[in-house]
């Protein structure tokens, strides 16, 4: 008869199952931290593969590798604190600003300055191209003007002076180049117009007391738009004039930054509360939350939906990423085999050919013979763990110490206590221990004795461990500390049981007075 392994108990449930958004969300695994000494302020993909990301800390600007998240590239010919730099449609080229007023473009490869802006008084804190016409590059300055430059003269197009206050977020319009959206320290968003030099709508009021506008974003299809002001997220229909749709506040502190996901279903933002919120652009509902170490500054999430990069007020860079799905892989490569037949439908997303991808693993291998004949595959035997091997051995000692490492679960520990039980092997596994290996039991058992899952069990060993060992008890700091621990924990236990006891008596005689007093 084969060995049968140690079974692990299935407990009901704590907490309500996390839903497939939820889930989705929770595949970003993997994070990279990667620590500067000055707050990273910027961070931005590339749009075309190789998704390159320029990171903007200190007086540089830092091209990060997308797979490996090594750094690439530094540009770093700043006289003062960089800001927003911002990698063109084509991957070919970097722009950014710096608290001198300077406007800069870059090549990324040679890191060779091409063209340089300098009409800005005060620093320049947003530069971008323009998405449509790669010859534009957009930047918003805190001497509350925003500019429109020509890269290949060299010279501002429009100068825009309708703020009242620092400018410190906007972008061109991705489905119309004459539009910009701006947002202000005077608390308001302003739709600028090149073709007429004049703001064309104003959102927002510039009354006192109103917080500054940190960010704004504009959907791809141009009809509504995001801002955020302190700790509340607002949705503008720009087809009705301006106005407000939605107003939400999900957020502690103010929301510093926010991002869409590839396919601008998704919005997230992030603020000073360290905290990221994933919206629901249909119904703008908190779909997940994410955690971070510090306030975070800055929010971005690649063109395909693998890797979500945060800027952080410490100088910590987080990279979480997550892996393609079988279904992504199986479109990506049906879409680059249609693009060498030269289907025209490849066209829309000629970008995305010659990413390059990790076939899955088994992928490569050639049917032999006829392919209609009956194939008998081999069963795989399973494979023990090493807990299991222990017991299979008889090594009782050696199974317990197994399912005691930190990276163990709970329920796989008292799974194993309970097949130690009914072998009347728990003594033979707990017997001849120092205060070094005993230790280990007694805080397995301090946390977990008033669990409703191990409670039982739990205080069934508890007896045998001080059964066994109670001749050596004051004999070790170690031990005397996580026994005086599991002492307080059944303490408190036992005062909130007749606590519960009490209720359920003044309950009870409620009740029952409603039952009499209705009859």
């Amino acid at each position: 008869m084969d060995y049968q392994p140690t079974v692990v108990q299935r407990h009901a449930r704590l907490t309500k199952p996390r839903s497939p958004e939820s889930g989705y969300w929770r595949t970003y695994k993997h994070p990279v931290f990667i620590k500067d000494f000055a707050p990273v302020t910027s961070i931005h993909f590339a749009p075309t593969a190789p998704h390159r990301y320029a990171v903007t800390a200190a007086t540089r600007v830092q091209v990060y590798a997308y797979r490996t998240q090594r750094l690439t590239k530094t540009i770093s010919r700043f006289q003062d604190v960089a800001r927003s730099g911002n990698i063109r449609q084509d991957g070919k080229l970097v722009v950014a600003g710096d608290d001198t007023g300077l406007v800069q473009v870059f090549d990324i490869n040679s890191r060779a300055v091409l063209r340089t802006m300098n009409e800005h008084r005060q620093p320049v804190h947003v530069t971008r191209f323009s998405a449509l016409d790669s010859t534009q590059v957009l930047s918003c300055s805190d001497d509350t003007t925003v500019k429109l430059w020509d890269i290949p003269s060299q010279s501002s197009i429009t100068t825009f002076t309708d703020h009242q206050d620092y400018v410190r977020s906007g972008l061109v319009s991705a489905s119309n180049p004459s539009l910009i959206l701006t947002g202000s320290y005077d608390s308001t968003v302003r739709v600028l117009d090149t073709r007429t030099g004049v703001s064309e709508m104003i959102m927002g009021s510039a009354e006192k007391g109103q917080a500054p506008v940190e960010d704004v974003l504009l959907f791809p299809s141009g009809t509504l738009a995001l801002s955020c002001s302190g700790p509340i997220l607002k949705v503008w229909d720009l087809v009705a004039g301006g106005r407000c749709l939605r107003a939400l506040s999900n957020h502690q502190k103010t929301i510093t930054c926010m991002a869409f996901d590839g396919k601008a279903a998704r919005v997230l933002t992030g603020g000073l509360d360290q905290m990221v919120k994933v919206y629901d652009v249909a119904t703008y509902q908190v779909v997940h939350t994410m955690r971070y170490p510090a306030p975070l500054l800055c929010l971005a999430v690649s063109p395909d939906d693998t890797h979500i990069a945060a800027g952080m007020s410490d100088g910590t860079l987080s990279v979480r990423r997550r892996d393609h799905t079988e279904a992504e892989l199986s479109a990506l490569d049906a879409r680059k085999e249609a693009a060498k037949q030269g289907v025209w439908e490849t066209l829309v997303d000629f970008e995305a050919i010659g990413e390059g991808t990790v076939k899955p693993k088994g992928a490569n291998y050639e049917v032999l013979g006829d392919q209609n004949e009956l194939r008998v595959e081999g069963r795989r035997r399973k494979r023990l763990r090493q807990y299991d091997k222990y017991l299979k051995s008889f090594r009782y000692r050696d199974a317990l110490d197994e399912v005691l490492q930190p990276d163990i679960p709970p329920v796989t520990a008292f799974s194993l206590i309970y097949e130690l039980i009914g072998r009347d092997g728990l003594r033979r596994a707990l017997s001849g221990r120092d205060d070094i290996l005993l230790e280990p039991i007694v805080k397995l058992l301090a946390k977990h004795i008033t669990d409703v899952r191990f409670g039982e069990l739990a205080c069934e060993v508890a007896i045998v461990v001080l059964d066994m060992y109670a001749s050596v008890v004051g004999l070790s700091p170690v031990i005397d500390a996580e026994l005086a621990k599991l002492r307080s924990k059944v303490e408190d236990e036992l005062k909130f049981q007749d606590e519960l006891t009490q209720v359920r008596g003044a309950v009870e005689m409620i009740l029952s007075t409603s039952v009499m007093a209705a009859t």
